[in-house]
């Protein structure tokens, strides 16, 4: 009865002697000279730096919800198709609620531009608070001009 766990012992054992080794190796053969380029934390290609990050388009994120919406697809269908025979036409409907819903949502992403990776098209609305007429000068009030000599400069 114990002899059956053996292979799984020796495996086990097998990983941690070749975690172990490689452990050491590196810390014998590896050089212990350190830069400052080597020490800099390094994520992307991107320097790192003070000034905020750049946001993401939202292009990005509905690229990322295709993938996430097929990852779970492929999921569902592997085990339904070992057992399809057993679910019957339970099964056959059950599956084509959720194909559509799958195909339902990646028409939503596409519609929303998940793949338009063409030159962004700024899209004018006819707003009434966007005219010519309106600058700085029209819609900023000048506040606390008032005593500091600057009255002439304003008007």
């Amino acid at each position: 009865m114990l002899g059956q766990y053996l292979p799984i012992f020796a495996l086990l054992v097998l990983a941690v002697l070749f975690a172990a080794g490689s452990f050491i190796a590196s810390g014998l053969l590896a050089p212990r000279r350190s830069t400052q380029a080597k020490t800099a934390p390094y994520e992307c290609g991107i320097v790192p730096g003070l000034d905020n990050p750049q946001r993401f388009p939202v292009r990005f994120f509905l690229v990322a919800m295709i993938f996430i919406v097929f990852d779970i697809e492929i999921i569902f269908l592997y085990p339904w198709s070992m057992i399809y025979r057993e679910l019957g036409t339970f099964g056959l409907v059950a599956i084509g609620i959720f194909s559509f819903l799958v195909f339902e949502s990646f028409v939503y992403l596409i519609a929303n531009g998940a793949l338009d990776w063409g030159p962004i098209k700024k899209v004018l609305i006819s707003d009434p608070r966007r005219s010519s007429e309106r600058t700085a000068n029209t819609t900023v009030r000048r506040v606390g001009l008032e005593g500091r000599g600057l009255e002439q400069e304003a008007a």
